[in-house]
């Protein structure tokens, strides 16, 4: 057996990561751990419509010391279907974010995307199937 758990992504700023995840898209968070002695945090949310106790979730790692990270060229994107492209834009804005591009159609032409960066740049991709 294997399931998919989770992605985790290092944050600088875990405050305005959570505000973007809660309030620009709509996650809530499930848990966060606090480390004093090794000076981090773990905080894991996941999509309100994903159900159950082993839904994939993203994983902020905040390590309290880091003022930035060198992001590589190999990483691409974690992406998510959503009911509405637009619908969620319109939450986006008013929380503040908008999209980084989009929306427009997959390269085959026959499913409608758009990207949004997370605080970090990190890219989420967004799918709306017919």
């Amino acid at each position: 057996m294997i399931s998919y758990l989770h992605t985790m992504i290092r944050v600088v700023d875990l405050e305005k990561s959570i505000r973007f995840y809660t309030l620009g898209l709509g996650f809530e968070v499930v848990s966060r751990s606090d480390y004093e002695k090794d000076r981090f945090t773990l905080v894991f949310l996941k999509s309100k419509d994903d159900q159950g106790d082993r839904a994939p979730m993203i994983e902020l790692t905040h390590n309290w010391d880091t003022k930035s990270y060198e992001k590589g060229d190999a990483y691409g994107h974690v992406a998510y279907q959503v009911s509405s492209i637009e619908a969620l834009q319109k939450q986006l804005i008013l929380n503040g974010y908008d999209l980084s591009w989009g929306p427009g159609l997959t390269p085959n032409g026959k499913t409608k995307m758009a990207f949004v960066d997370d605080p970090d740049g990190f890219e989420i991709e967004l799918l709306q199937f017919a």
